[in-house]
Protein backbone atom coordinates (compact mmCIF):
# COMPACT_ATOMS: atom_id res chain seq x y z
CA UNK A 1 0.00 0.00 0.00
CA UNK A 2 1.04 3.43 -1.12
CA UNK A 3 2.65 5.74 1.62
CA UNK A 4 -0.49 8.03 1.08
CA UNK A 5 -3.15 5.56 1.37
CA UNK A 6 -1.32 3.67 4.54
CA UNK A 7 -2.52 6.25 7.18
CA UNK A 8 -6.37 5.74 5.81
CA UNK A 9 -5.89 2.14 6.06
CA UNK A 10 -8.03 0.97 8.98
CA UNK A 11 -11.14 3.30 7.28
CA UNK A 12 -10.62 1.69 3.70
CA UNK A 13 -10.69 -1.89 5.53
CA UNK A 14 -14.59 -0.94 6.05
CA UNK A 15 -17.26 -2.72 4.67
CA UNK A 16 -18.40 -1.53 1.57
CA UNK A 17 -15.78 2.00 2.08
CA UNK A 18 -12.79 1.09 0.38
CA UNK A 19 -10.46 2.87 -2.20
CA UNK A 20 -13.06 4.43 -3.94
CA UNK A 21 -14.66 6.20 -0.81
CA UNK A 22 -11.36 7.76 0.36
CA UNK A 23 -11.62 9.44 -3.41
CA UNK A 24 -14.68 11.10 -2.37
CA UNK A 25 -13.07 12.28 0.78
CA UNK A 26 -9.99 13.50 -0.72
CA UNK A 27 -11.80 15.24 -3.64
CA UNK A 28 -14.20 17.00 -0.78
CA UNK A 29 -14.38 20.67 0.15
CA UNK A 30 -15.73 21.54 3.53
CA UNK A 31 -16.20 25.03 5.37
CA UNK A 32 -16.17 24.97 9.47
CA UNK A 33 -17.88 28.00 10.20
CA UNK A 34 -16.67 28.45 14.25
CA UNK A 35 -13.80 27.04 15.17
CA UNK A 36 -14.62 26.66 18.56
CA UNK A 37 -16.42 23.80 20.72
CA UNK A 38 -17.64 22.22 18.10
CA UNK A 39 -15.74 23.05 15.03
CA UNK A 40 -12.48 21.91 16.90
CA UNK A 41 -13.52 18.06 17.31
CA UNK A 42 -15.26 17.97 13.83
CA UNK A 43 -12.36 20.02 12.27
CA UNK A 44 -10.14 17.59 14.02
CA UNK A 45 -11.71 14.06 12.57
CA UNK A 46 -12.72 15.77 9.19
CA UNK A 47 -8.91 16.34 8.76
CA UNK A 48 -7.53 12.85 9.96
CA UNK A 49 -9.98 11.07 7.90
CA UNK A 50 -8.84 12.80 4.63
CA UNK A 51 -10.59 15.41 3.64
CA UNK A 52 -9.08 16.95 0.84
CA UNK A 53 -9.94 20.84 1.45
CA UNK A 54 -11.11 21.90 4.70
CA UNK A 55 -11.38 25.94 5.49
CA UNK A 56 -11.93 27.34 9.10
CA UNK A 57 -13.78 30.39 8.99
CA UNK A 58 -13.87 32.13 12.50
CA UNK A 59 -12.56 35.91 13.26
CA UNK A 60 -12.35 34.90 17.24
CA UNK A 61 -9.48 34.99 19.41
CA UNK A 62 -8.72 32.41 22.33
CA UNK A 63 -9.72 33.36 25.69
CA UNK A 64 -8.95 31.62 28.65
CA UNK A 65 -13.13 30.42 28.80
CA UNK A 66 -12.61 28.62 25.74
CA UNK A 67 -9.92 26.01 26.91
CA UNK A 68 -12.14 23.78 28.98
CA UNK A 69 -13.95 22.77 26.10
CA UNK A 70 -12.49 24.30 22.45
CA UNK A 71 -9.66 21.23 22.62
CA UNK A 72 -7.19 22.76 19.67
CA UNK A 73 -6.02 25.22 21.65
CA UNK A 74 -3.62 26.08 24.93
CA UNK A 75 -3.40 28.66 27.27
CA UNK A 76 0.08 30.35 25.34
CA UNK A 77 -1.99 30.93 22.66
CA UNK A 78 -4.77 33.05 23.79
CA UNK A 79 -5.01 36.32 22.15
CA UNK A 80 -4.02 34.77 18.73
CA UNK A 81 -6.86 34.07 16.37
CA UNK A 82 -8.98 30.71 16.71
CA UNK A 83 -8.88 30.14 13.08
CA UNK A 84 -4.98 30.67 12.39
CA UNK A 85 -4.05 28.48 15.10
CA UNK A 86 -6.73 26.10 14.19
CA UNK A 87 -5.16 25.39 10.41
CA UNK A 88 -1.63 25.56 11.57
CA UNK A 89 -2.55 22.55 13.96
CA UNK A 90 -4.65 20.30 11.34
CA UNK A 91 -1.88 21.01 9.11
CA UNK A 92 0.45 18.99 11.00
CA UNK A 93 -2.23 16.60 12.10
CA UNK A 94 -1.96 15.56 8.33
CA UNK A 95 0.35 17.21 5.60
CA UNK A 96 -1.51 15.56 2.85
CA UNK A 97 -4.62 17.87 3.07
CA UNK A 98 -5.28 21.72 2.16
CA UNK A 99 -6.27 23.81 4.90
CA UNK A 100 -7.87 27.22 4.93
CA UNK A 101 -7.88 30.08 6.92
CA UNK A 102 -10.49 32.60 6.94
CA UNK A 103 -10.32 35.06 9.43
CA UNK A 104 -13.12 37.96 8.06
CA UNK A 105 -16.69 38.25 9.97
CA UNK A 106 -19.56 35.96 8.29
CA UNK A 107 -21.99 38.68 7.16
CA UNK A 108 -24.50 39.37 4.19
CA UNK A 109 -22.34 40.94 2.41
CA UNK A 110 -20.06 37.52 2.15
CA UNK A 111 -21.40 34.88 2.87
CA UNK A 112 -22.81 33.74 -0.56
CA UNK A 113 -19.04 34.16 -1.98
CA UNK A 114 -17.87 32.44 1.36
CA UNK A 115 -19.71 29.39 0.92
CA UNK A 116 -19.32 28.88 -2.84
CA UNK A 117 -16.69 27.30 -3.58
CA UNK A 118 -17.78 24.27 -1.04
CA UNK A 119 -19.49 21.05 -1.66
CA UNK A 120 -21.00 21.19 2.48
CA UNK A 121 -20.84 23.49 5.45
CA UNK A 122 -20.60 22.88 9.33
CA UNK A 123 -22.44 25.02 11.74
CA UNK A 124 -20.15 25.65 14.60
CA UNK A 125 -21.57 28.91 15.47
CA UNK A 126 -23.02 30.05 19.09
CA UNK A 127 -25.27 33.23 17.74
CA UNK A 128 -28.77 33.26 16.26
CA UNK A 129 -27.97 35.60 13.77
CA UNK A 130 -24.99 33.68 12.49
CA UNK A 131 -27.02 30.26 12.14
CA UNK A 132 -30.18 31.63 10.39
CA UNK A 133 -27.58 33.49 7.94
CA UNK A 134 -25.59 30.55 7.17
CA UNK A 135 -28.97 28.81 6.51
CA UNK A 136 -30.51 31.38 3.89
CA UNK A 137 -26.99 30.95 2.50
CA UNK A 138 -27.01 27.89 2.25
CA UNK A 139 -30.74 27.28 0.34
CA UNK A 140 -29.86 29.86 -1.83
CA UNK A 141 -27.08 28.51 -3.20
CA UNK A 142 -28.20 24.61 -2.91
CA UNK A 143 -26.11 23.97 0.11
CA UNK A 144 -26.07 20.79 2.93
CA UNK A 145 -25.34 22.32 6.30
CA UNK A 146 -24.64 19.83 9.04
CA UNK A 147 -25.98 22.15 12.03
CA UNK A 148 -25.77 21.48 15.85
CA UNK A 149 -26.12 23.42 19.15
CA UNK A 150 -24.93 22.64 22.44
CA UNK A 151 -26.46 24.06 26.23
CA UNK A 152 -25.45 23.07 29.60
CA UNK A 153 -25.53 19.03 29.12
CA UNK A 154 -27.52 19.21 25.69
CA UNK A 155 -26.77 18.81 22.83
CA UNK A 156 -28.94 18.52 18.85
CA UNK A 157 -27.88 18.26 15.36
CA UNK A 158 -29.57 17.48 11.80
CA UNK A 159 -28.32 17.72 8.49
CA UNK A 160 -30.27 20.31 6.85
CA UNK A 161 -30.89 21.14 2.97
CA UNK A 162 -30.18 18.10 1.39
CA UNK A 163 -31.12 17.39 -1.89
CA UNK A 164 -33.89 14.47 -2.07
CA UNK A 165 -34.23 11.85 -4.89
CA UNK A 166 -37.79 14.03 -6.08
CA UNK A 167 -35.59 17.33 -6.29
CA UNK A 168 -37.18 18.73 -3.55
CA UNK A 169 -34.58 19.79 -0.48
CA UNK A 170 -35.11 18.33 3.34
CA UNK A 171 -36.42 21.22 5.81
CA UNK A 172 -33.50 23.54 6.93
CA UNK A 173 -33.24 25.56 9.96
CA UNK A 174 -36.03 28.06 9.55
CA UNK A 175 -38.58 24.97 9.20
CA UNK A 176 -36.77 23.50 12.50
CA UNK A 177 -37.09 27.06 14.32
CA UNK A 178 -38.91 29.51 12.84
CA UNK A 179 -38.77 32.50 14.89
CA UNK A 180 -36.32 32.41 17.97
CA UNK A 181 -36.03 35.43 20.74
CA UNK A 182 -32.09 35.13 20.68
CA UNK A 183 -31.56 37.63 23.43
CA UNK A 184 -33.45 35.04 25.74
CA UNK A 185 -31.10 31.91 25.76
CA UNK A 186 -27.91 32.47 27.14
CA UNK A 187 -24.67 31.31 25.40
CA UNK A 188 -22.71 28.43 26.61
CA UNK A 189 -20.06 31.12 28.87
CA UNK A 190 -23.73 33.08 30.05
CA UNK A 191 -26.03 29.36 30.76
CA UNK A 192 -22.75 27.12 31.00
CA UNK A 193 -21.74 23.91 28.82
CA UNK A 194 -20.41 20.24 29.96
CA UNK A 195 -17.32 20.08 28.08
CA UNK A 196 -17.79 16.52 26.78
CA UNK A 197 -21.05 17.55 24.77
CA UNK A 198 -19.21 19.60 22.28
CA UNK A 199 -16.83 16.78 21.94
CA UNK A 200 -19.94 14.50 21.18
CA UNK A 201 -22.15 16.51 18.81
CA UNK A 202 -18.47 17.56 17.21
CA UNK A 203 -17.76 14.40 16.41
CA UNK A 204 -21.63 13.66 15.06
CA UNK A 205 -21.10 16.31 12.89
CA UNK A 206 -17.70 15.09 11.28
CA UNK A 207 -19.48 11.76 10.94
CA UNK A 208 -22.39 13.15 9.14
CA UNK A 209 -20.27 15.03 6.57
CA UNK A 210 -18.30 11.87 5.94
CA UNK A 211 -21.62 10.21 5.46
CA UNK A 212 -23.14 12.69 2.95
CA UNK A 213 -19.99 12.45 0.78
CA UNK A 214 -19.38 8.83 0.76
CA UNK A 215 -22.97 8.00 0.39
CA UNK A 216 -22.33 5.51 3.62
CA UNK A 217 -25.49 4.86 5.99
CA UNK A 218 -28.02 6.74 6.99
CA UNK A 219 -28.39 10.74 7.59
CA UNK A 220 -29.88 12.58 9.89
CA UNK A 221 -31.66 14.51 7.83
CA UNK A 222 -35.30 14.99 7.87
CA UNK A 223 -35.13 14.41 11.68
CA UNK A 224 -33.03 15.77 14.38
CA UNK A 225 -30.64 13.98 17.02
CA UNK A 226 -31.32 15.20 20.52
CA UNK A 227 -28.74 14.42 23.21
CA UNK A 228 -28.62 14.69 27.36
CA UNK A 229 -25.05 13.95 28.45
CA UNK A 230 -26.42 13.89 32.37
CA UNK A 231 -28.10 10.68 31.31
CA UNK A 232 -26.78 9.32 28.21
CA UNK A 233 -30.41 9.79 26.70
CA UNK A 234 -30.65 10.31 23.59
CA UNK A 235 -33.92 10.28 20.40
CA UNK A 236 -34.43 11.24 17.16
CA UNK A 237 -37.33 13.42 16.14
CA UNK A 238 -38.78 13.76 12.33
CA UNK A 239 -38.56 16.96 11.04
CA UNK A 240 -40.47 15.70 7.52
CA UNK A 241 -38.67 15.23 4.36
CA UNK A 242 -39.78 18.88 2.61
CA UNK A 243 -39.00 22.32 3.74
CA UNK A 244 -42.15 24.12 3.64
CA UNK A 245 -40.32 27.46 4.12
CA UNK A 246 -39.39 29.53 0.65
CA UNK A 247 -36.30 31.97 1.38
CA UNK A 248 -35.66 34.42 -1.55
CA UNK A 249 -32.82 36.52 -0.07
CA UNK A 250 -30.89 37.11 2.35
CA UNK A 251 -31.16 39.06 5.58
CA UNK A 252 -29.48 42.24 5.81
CA UNK A 253 -26.87 41.52 9.43
CA UNK A 254 -26.85 44.74 11.53
CA UNK A 255 -23.13 45.24 12.32
CA UNK A 256 -22.85 46.23 16.57
CA UNK A 257 -20.49 49.40 16.96
CA UNK A 258 -17.93 47.42 19.93
CA UNK A 259 -15.76 49.10 22.51
CA UNK A 260 -12.59 47.09 23.57
CA UNK A 261 -12.56 46.48 27.41
CA UNK A 262 -9.25 48.79 27.15
CA UNK A 263 -10.31 51.51 25.12
CA UNK A 264 -13.62 51.62 27.78
CA UNK A 265 -11.07 51.14 30.88
CA UNK A 266 -9.12 54.36 29.25
CA UNK A 267 -11.87 56.61 29.22
CA UNK A 268 -12.80 55.84 32.78
CA UNK A 269 -13.11 59.09 34.85
CA UNK A 270 -13.78 61.40 31.62
CA UNK A 271 -17.60 61.16 32.26
CA UNK A 272 -17.66 60.20 28.09
CA UNK A 273 -20.32 57.83 28.34
CA UNK A 274 -23.93 56.37 29.44
CA UNK A 275 -22.98 52.93 30.85
CA UNK A 276 -25.70 50.41 30.88
CA UNK A 277 -25.75 46.76 32.51
CA UNK A 278 -28.36 45.09 30.65
CA UNK A 279 -27.79 41.68 33.09
CA UNK A 280 -30.25 40.59 35.22
CA UNK A 281 -30.06 41.31 39.18
CA UNK A 282 -28.25 38.25 40.24
CA UNK A 283 -25.14 38.78 37.84
CA UNK A 284 -25.35 42.43 38.89
CA UNK A 285 -24.86 42.08 42.71
CA UNK A 286 -22.22 39.47 42.40
CA UNK A 287 -20.15 41.82 40.18
CA UNK A 288 -20.54 44.98 37.81
CA UNK A 289 -18.68 48.02 36.60
CA UNK A 290 -20.98 50.61 37.29
CA UNK A 291 -23.19 52.04 35.49
CA UNK A 292 -26.92 52.16 35.37
CA UNK A 293 -29.28 49.00 35.77
CA UNK A 294 -31.74 47.89 32.65
CA UNK A 295 -32.15 44.80 32.07
CA UNK A 296 -32.35 43.81 28.50
CA UNK A 297 -35.86 42.88 28.82
CA UNK A 298 -36.99 46.16 30.03
CA UNK A 299 -34.73 48.49 28.28
CA UNK A 300 -37.84 49.22 25.62
CA UNK A 301 -39.89 50.28 28.35
CA UNK A 302 -37.29 52.51 30.08
CA UNK A 303 -36.27 54.59 27.28
CA UNK A 304 -36.70 57.96 29.41
CA UNK A 305 -33.73 56.87 32.01
CA UNK A 306 -31.05 56.69 28.88
CA UNK A 307 -28.75 59.91 28.34
CA UNK A 308 -28.69 60.81 24.36
CA UNK A 309 -26.60 63.76 24.87
CA UNK A 310 -23.31 61.18 25.38
CA UNK A 311 -22.62 58.17 23.37
CA UNK A 312 -23.96 55.19 25.27
CA UNK A 313 -22.27 51.73 26.26
CA UNK A 314 -23.99 48.73 27.41
CA UNK A 315 -22.78 45.40 28.42
CA UNK A 316 -23.50 41.83 29.84
CA UNK A 317 -21.47 38.95 30.89
CA UNK A 318 -19.71 37.88 27.60
CA UNK A 319 -21.22 41.10 24.75
CA UNK A 320 -23.95 39.02 23.49
CA UNK A 321 -26.90 40.72 25.13
CA UNK A 322 -25.30 43.89 24.75
CA UNK A 323 -25.19 43.94 21.46
CA UNK A 324 -28.93 42.77 21.13
CA UNK A 325 -29.51 45.88 23.23
CA UNK A 326 -27.63 48.14 20.29
CA UNK A 327 -29.76 46.47 17.95
CA UNK A 328 -33.02 47.22 19.70
CA UNK A 329 -31.90 50.88 20.05
CA UNK A 330 -30.34 50.95 16.61
CA UNK A 331 -33.74 50.58 14.76
CA UNK A 332 -35.79 52.97 17.37
CA UNK A 333 -33.23 55.59 17.13
CA UNK A 334 -30.93 55.63 14.22
CA UNK A 335 -27.36 58.00 14.04
CA UNK A 336 -27.20 57.60 17.87
CA UNK A 337 -23.86 56.31 19.36
CA UNK A 338 -24.73 53.28 20.72
CA UNK A 339 -21.95 50.37 22.04
CA UNK A 340 -21.52 47.46 22.93
CA UNK A 341 -18.54 46.22 25.59
CA UNK A 342 -16.67 43.86 23.19
CA UNK A 343 -16.25 40.61 25.20
CA UNK A 344 -18.52 41.89 28.23
CA UNK A 345 -17.75 41.32 32.09
CA UNK A 346 -15.51 38.28 30.84
CA UNK A 347 -13.05 40.73 29.05
CA UNK A 348 -13.07 43.06 31.57
CA UNK A 349 -12.17 40.50 34.47
CA UNK A 350 -8.87 39.11 31.97
CA UNK A 351 -7.79 43.10 31.30
CA UNK A 352 -8.17 43.30 35.03
CA UNK A 353 -5.77 39.94 35.76
CA UNK A 354 -3.83 40.74 32.74
CA UNK A 355 -2.79 44.36 34.31
CA UNK A 356 -2.07 42.85 37.55
CA UNK A 357 0.36 40.27 35.96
Amino acid sequence: MADEWLRYSCQLALPGFGKESQLKLQNAKILIVGAGGLGCPAAQYLAASGIGTIAIADFDIISTINLHRQILYTPAEIGLLKAEVACKKLQQQNPQIKIVSITEKIITKNVLGIIEDYDIVVDGTDNFETKYLLNDACVLRGKPLVYAAIYQYEGQISVLNVLNDDGTFSPNYRDLFPDVNAAQIPNCAEGGVMPTIAGIIGCIQANEVIKYITKTGELLSGKILMMDSSTLQSRIIKTGTTTKTTITKLLETISVNLISAAEFKNSLGKNKYELIDVRNEDERDKFNIGGKHIPLAEIEKNISLLDFDKPIIFYCETGRRSEEAVRILEKKFPGKDFFSLDGGVKAWKELEITSVK
